[in-house]
């Protein structure tokens, strides 16, 4: 009973590993920086404007006994990537993985307002050039070191379409980064892997304030019935991180109750 329960405990682990989560400071990101934390990795943790929100999650990180800090980017100019990225290996050597959640919060924020063509300049900005850039320099560093494992973060609806401005402005920017996933695997294989998740309706802060009938679609189009939580997400990505997962890169995983349309 007692091997078992060593097994049980660990499953997927990242003792010893250290890392980064961007875009870690609220939501998905947050879970994910957490569950690294429980895994026994080390986390720094980003933020793109609010310091305090990175600050939170790092000492809860370093409440599990694990080594984190806090990092601010704004990740709008094409420098800001791979600027982040020598900012992350300065303050930790050597990073085992890297996790690319960063992204543009069209629906709750300011940024709601802005017009078509504007938002998609922010998507493109950030969501796609910052992290193709960022993770490009990322996988160089670690083809030189010799090992290391990406994560990013998709869109479920983005390869099968979703109506209304928000679907298409979200699946030109989501399918971009799916599609660089799957060919920057194939080019920095073996010695580094190169995933990503793809969320279907998670409760994050929109999910939290959706009106009733959004409520009822996630039920009505997830076969599981329930909205997906960060912590679903964050479980996941740390299988994918894990040696448990060595045999996987290049895929785009689903992570969405069993939604098909």
């Amino acid at each position: 009973m007692a091997q078992i329960a060593s097994e049980l405990f660990d499953f997927a682990t990242l003792r010893g590993n250290r890392g980064a989560v961007v875009g870690g400071s609220s939501g998905i990101g947050r879970a994910i920086a957490l569950e690294l934390g429980r895994a026994g990795a080390d986390v720094l943790v980003h933020a793109g404007r609010r310091k305090s929100l990175a600050d939170d999650v790092a000492e809860e990180v370093r409440r599990l006994g694990r080594r984190s800090h806090s990092l601010v980017a704004d990740l709008s100019s094409a420098e800001a990537g791979p600027r982040l990225v020598a900012e992350c290996w300065e303050q930790f050597g050597p990073l085992d993985f890297w996790v690319h959640n960063a992204g543009v919060d069209l629906l709750t924020t300011p940024e709601a307002k802005l017009d078509y063509a504007a938002k998609l300049q922010r998507l493109l900005d950030i969501d796609v050039r910052a992290a193709v850039l960022a993770t490009k320099e990322v996988a160089q560093r670690m083809i030189a070191q010799g090992r290391g494992t990406i994560l990013l973060i998709g869109w479920d609806q983005a390869d099968r379409g979703m109506e209304g401005d928000s679907g298409e402005l979200f699946a030109a920017a989501k399918n971009s980064l799916m599609g660089f996933t799957r060919s920057l695997a194939l080019s920095v294989a073996p010695r580094v892997r190169v995933n990503c998740i793809a969320p279907g309706w998670i409760r994050t802060a929109w999910g939290e304030k959706a009106g009733p009938s959004w409520q009822e679609r996630v039920i009505r189009e997830t076969p599981l019935a329930r909205w997906g939580e960060p912590e679903d997400i964050a479980k996941l990505a740390r299988f994918l991180l894990s040696q448990d997962a060595s045999y996987l890169t290049g895929q785009v995983i689903n992570a969405n109750g069993g939604a098909v349309r």
